[in-house]
């Protein structure tokens, strides 16, 4: 709480002299009295409840007084509020999901290591709208763009291989993330592409999707995921799920060809520490404009202080009309 006009409270030092008057006629006996002959008679009578009373009138205007000079300074309270402007960016994943991404050279495989590590990031980017495009050997919309991080982690969740036809179709899933955010009115747009293979399927170049890309003014990191050399891969035999060590295959040509030429970067992750990396790379790269502004809401705090005013009068008044009357 604060006082508008303090320098009101100045006043408050007026009621000085008033008290050190009072209690100067009080010590000195300068009170209206009745002479009488004698005092004798009164001298073993009892003080009685008046005599403890005959102060707390001038008590109580006091404390009147003060109340109303505090109302005057008019006291205020105030509530700092926040309003948080953004200028979010508009980001799709493009996620392989082909069968090769079932290598164990991440744990526990590739594409879970991309989920979850893709739901960090989502989770750490609270102002952006995020979509997700899933391919294979052909693609499609698993999540379009939105800010709802619960519908979203939940379909993140559920993406896994198998769901399409198998094949590695970088264009067609660049072409489906470029047509998702065509229409986005936001200042910056960004796919962030994650595969792990050579483009082998579909109707659409890679370079193709990515020159449309630039035209429309959106940007692409590319993500190789894969360690160099060999990895584990579990294939489905008679006898159960045998681990056989297969050749990484990653066009790291095309993939920084594509984001050379929409003014992004390509990356390279071979394991789940890199790809973290990465992705708080990208995090930093592409931060969202965020204004606050501090809005502040007052209250009015005299009233309070007003009705004490009221009621320590009123007090006063029946004290002096019911127990202290005196002699007219």
């Amino acid at each position: 709480m604060f006082f508008e006009y303090p320098i009101i409270l100045y006043l408050l030092l007026s009621l000085v002299p008033v008290i050190a008057y009072y209690i100067w006629r009080i010590i000195t006996g300068a009170t209206p009295s009745l002479q009488i002959s004698s005092l004798a008679v009164f001298a073993k009578t009892s003080s009685g409840f008046r005599h403890y009373f005959e102060h707390v009138p001038f008590v109580l205007r006091c404390i009147a007084v003060a109340l109303i000079i505090v109302a005057m300074a008019r006291p205020r309270s105030s509530e700092a509020f926040n309003k948080t402007d953004t200028e979010g960016i508009d980001i799709i994943f493009a996620l392989d999901i082909s069968t090769s991404m079932l290598a164990r050279d991440f744990k526990p495989d590739r594409i879970n290591a991309a989920k979850d590590i893709a739901i960090r990031f989502i989770s750490e980017r609270p102002y952006d709208r995020m979509g997700v495009v899933v391919f294979a050997g052909e693609s499609f919309t698993q999540c379009p763009l939105t800010t709802d991080r619960i519908t979203l982690i939940n379909l993140m969740n559920g993406i896994e291989t198998g769901l399409i036809e198998d094949g590695t179709a970088i264009g067609n899933g660049l072409a489906t993330a470029v047509a998702r955010l065509k229409d986005s009115d936001a200042k910056s747009r960004v796919i962030i592409l994650l595969t792990d293979g050579v483009n082998n399927r579909g109707e659409i170049a890679p370079l193709m999707a990515a020159e449309i890309a630039k035209t429309y003014g959106i940007r692409m990191y590319a993500v190789g995921v894969g360690a160099k050399g060999m990895a584990p891969y579990p294939f489905m035999t008679e006898r159960g799920i045998i681990i056989q060590q297969v050749p990484v295959e990653i066009d790291e040509d095309l993939l920084k060809q594509i984001a050379e030429m929409t003014g992004g970067r390509y990356f390279r992750a071979t394991d789940n520490t890199k790809l973290i990396e990465i992705y708080n790379e990208i995090n930093q790269m592409e931060k969202a404009k965020i204004t606050v502004d501090s809005l502040t809401s007052y209250k009015e705090e005299f009233m309070p202080f007003a009705l004490g005013a009221i009621l320590a009068l009123l007090l006063e008044l029946l004290l002096r009309l019911l127990i202290l009357r005196r002699i007219p």
